[in-house]
Formats: structure tokens, C-alpha cells, sequence
């Protein structure tokens, strides 16, 4: 069965090549913060090391965060990268803390960044205070040398509504 593609104001979020950090800072009225989740080395998942062309059961750093506004999580980001590459290329991905990855990502112009993949999040690997089934999410993979840092976003329920609340701030 086919899934109906989002209106047309959810797909230009989700294929928006610009700072999602950026974005929501506009949206929130500078109301944007970062709550860390979890920071840590684990075993990646598999869709994951595909995605960074990984032997499957690599391990990496995983982060996982909110982006929320004005306090309210709007969406779920994961990032991973593998360790090997996180090892020999001093991006401390440990020390952000409550800082944006997006914004470092963005700010440092040797990342490129590849196609964006959008699709349904499966609710078991949101944090259960979010799960929903169908949520829009999009990832892309940012490379700067033999790093590479794979980003997933997923666009929570509370972020449409500030959108349908305050469209010209999106």
C-alpha cells in the first residue's frame, strides 16, 4: 500500500536543505533549546551502518536530542558516527552537550551534506513519551573527510502546531 505524501507545508520542512536550528530559532522566536536524551557508544543499528557503509554490529556514538521550542519538543533527532571515524577526526561529538549539532554541522563549511531520505519513523525507536505511529522524518548523512555523521530528524506533532499557529515566522 502506498503512503499519501504530506501536504505541501510538511514536505518543504522536510526537504528544507537549510538549519533545521535555524528554522526553529525563527519559528519559536528565539524560544529554541537542545535537551540531550542520550549521549554514548553503542552498537548502531543496521539501517545505520548501511548508511555509513559500516560493517553491520559497528558501534558509534549516538545522541540523541530535543529540539524544542519555548520549552515544548518539537522534534526527536538520533546522530551517530562510527567510532573509528570519530576517533581520528576531533569532532567531539561528546562535548555538545546542550548545543546543536545541526548549527556545528552547518557552520563548518567542510561538511557536505547528501541527499535527504524522508520517511515514516517507526514509533518503536521514538522515546515512549513520543511515540506515535506515522511521523514524518527525514535523514541525511554530512561528510567532511572519512567522517561521517548521519542525522535523523523526526517532526513531532507540537512543531506542526506552532507552524499552523505562527506561519510567518516558518
Amino acid at each position: 500500500m502506498l503512503t499519501p505524501l504530506p501536504d505541501p507545508s510538511t514536505l518543504d520542512w522536510l526537504f528544507d536543505e537549510g538549519s533545521l536550528t535555524r528554522r526553529l530559532t525563527r519559528l519559536s522566536n528565539d524560544g529554541f533549546s537542545v535537551t540531550p536524551l542520550f549521549e554514548g557508544w553503542q552498537t548502531l543499528r543496521t539501517d545505520e551502518c548501511a548508511a555509513l557503509d559500516l560493517a553491520e554490529g559497528s558501534e558509534g556514538w549516538v545522541r540523541e536530542v530535543y529540539l524544542r521550542g519555548h520549552g515544548q519538543a518539537w522534534v526527536f533527532a538520533r546522530s551517530v558516527a562510527s567510532r573509528s571515524a570519530l576517533q581520528g577526526d576531533g569532532l567531539h561529538m561528546d562535548e555538545l552537550g546542550s548545543r546543536s549539532l545541526g548549527e556545528l554541522l552547518f557552520c563548518d563549511h567542510a561538511f557536505q551534506r547528501r541527499a535527504i531520505e524522508v520517511c515514516h519513523y517507526p514509533q518503536a525507536w521514538l522515546p515512549t513519551e513520543v511515540q506515535a505511529p506515522e511521523l514524518w522524518g527525514r535523514r541525511s548523512r554530512f561528510d567532511r573527510g572519512t567522517l561521517s555523521v548521519l542525522v535523523a530528524e523526526i517532526f513531532l506533532p507540537t512543531l506542526w502546531s506552532a507552524a499552523r499557529a505562527h506561519p510567518e515566522n516558518c
